[in-house]
């Protein structure tokens, strides 16, 4: 019996469900599609979608589940909403970097924050960071914070120097 979840993220595409969901269970180790659901006769007046079209795709991102709806162009992603991405090395932030900003909007890009090609904000940072900052800001996390505030994409090594004040 699949393990119940109580709160799960549903992304809203206006017909892009299945090819983001594919795209990022193939970014992510440990990840795959669960399940897909298709639209039927019921509700097409509302919904107008073709029967036996993607509704949902639901997926997990290295074990994190994830819902991807086809909804329609009503609604657009924004800088409201991000997904975050702990990275224990610069290869790891390096690579979501490259895949998940890959046809994603360039000028968008900052502090660690990115947009994907479907417009999805992803926020992909080094892990020590928790640990700066969750203690308040003392003047080594206040370094780390000006070090990053000058970022794109991030440079654990800068941040760490700008952290022991070197």
């Amino acid at each position: 019996m699949p393990t119940l979840r109580r709160i799960s993220p549903c992304l809203w595409f206006a017909d892009q469900a299945e090819q983001a969901a594919n795209f990022y269970v193939g970014v992510f180790p440990n990840s795959r599609i669960t399940a897909i659901t298709r639209y039927g006769e019921a509700g097409k007046e509302i919904h107008r979608r073709a029967a036996g079209s993607v509704m949902t795709i639901a997926f997990e991102l290295d074990g994190q589940p994830l819902t991807a709806l086809n909804g329609g162009p009503i609604f657009q992603f924004n800088e409201a909403v991000s997904l975050q991405v702990f990275c224990d090395t610069q290869d790891e932030i390096d690579h979501y970097w490259r895949q998940l900003g890959a046809g994603g909007d360039p000028n968008a890009q900052v502090c660690g924050w990115l947009k994907d090609r479907w417009g999805l904000s992803w926020q992909v940072v080094p892990r020590v960071m928790e640990t700066w900052f969750e203690q308040g800001m003392d003047a080594a996390a206040e370094r780390a914070m000006v070090a990053m505030l000058a970022m794109k994409k991030m440079d654990i090594a800068a941040l760490e120097k700008a952290y022991r004040g070197a």
